[in-house]
């Protein structure tokens, strides 16, 4: 069983924060204690395949954190949560080095789903879109006028 305490982590939000400093610092450990033992758990990198269990998603981030920590931040989150299950939409701010040396902004949607578990919440899922070069623009319904 991979299950650990997450310290601090007593919501969804918490474990995703844990998820993204492991990213930023290229800790496996603690990246990989952010995710649920269910042997379903999926994760797609983008422009990757599905990659299905934790020794597969595991092997994967170790291929990133070889090229060093990933310099991402993420904002505009949106989020459902319900019936111990949250579903974060965020956009990943990541910084990347060019062809020419120098950083450039990569943009990306990620898709992250969270469960309750009898361990605290973990991560049972991330998705994330190829990366654009410019910020992402959101569409949203404009609120309608009409209350019922």
């Amino acid at each position: 069983m991979r299950s650990k305490v997450l310290p601090g982590a007593t919501t969804a939000e918490d474990v995703e924060a844990q998820f993204y400093e492991a990213l930023q610092q290229a800790d496996i450990e603690r990246l990989m204690a952010v995710w649920s033992d269910d042997d379903d758990i999926a994760c797609v990198h983008p422009g990757g395949p599905r990659v299905i269990g934790a020794g597969a998603i595991r092997a994967t981030f170790e291929a990133i954190f070889a090229n060093g920590a990933v310099d991402v931040r993420v904002h505009q989150l949106r989020s459902v949560q319900s019936h111990g299950c949250a579903v974060h939409h965020v956009v990943e701010h990541v910084q990347v080095q060019g062809d020419d040396g120098q950083p450039q902004a990569a943009y990306v949607l990620a898709t992250n789903v969270y469960m309750e578990t009898p361990q605290g919440w973990r991560m049972v899922a991330h998705h994330a879109s190829p990366g654009s070069p410019r910020e992402l623009q959101e569409i949203s319904e404009a609120p309608s006028s009409l209350l019922h």
